[in-house]
């Protein structure tokens, strides 16, 4: 049996940002959920998610050892932080934006 919860009670995230790109370390609390993670948390569904706010390529680099991932956002700050005429254009918002992704995950414990 399968349930879908929300990527932040399964993981947390640091983000961060210089220039025009940001980066967001996904971090599992839990071993078991990572190839669910890793199918369901791609860089196509970032873009599909957040298309709309992203002007450049997502790339997606698996550490399994660790049971995280590294996301890196080119082109997703509106020209960064001092150029930006966004109120928060930093790169922690995108974190929070991942967090709410839905996940679905198998009801094995």
């Amino acid at each position: 049996m399968s349930r879908t919860v929300s990527l932040r009670h399964l993981a947390h995230a640091r983000a961060g940002d210089k220039g025009n790109t940001s980066n967001i370390a996904l971090f599992l609390y839990e071993p078991r959920h990572y190839e669910a993670v890793k199918a369901q948390i791609t860089p196509e569904r970032l873009q599909q998610a957040f298309g709309g706010l992203l002007r450049g390529p997502i790339r997606r680099y698996e550490l399994p050892h660790l049971y995280a991932f590294n996301f890196v956002l080119v082109d997703a700050l509106e020209g960064g932080v001092n150029q930006s005429l966004n109120l928060d254009a930093h790169g922690k918002s995108w974190s929070f934006l991942l967090l709410s992704l839905d996940v679905e995950v198998d009801d094995d414990h």
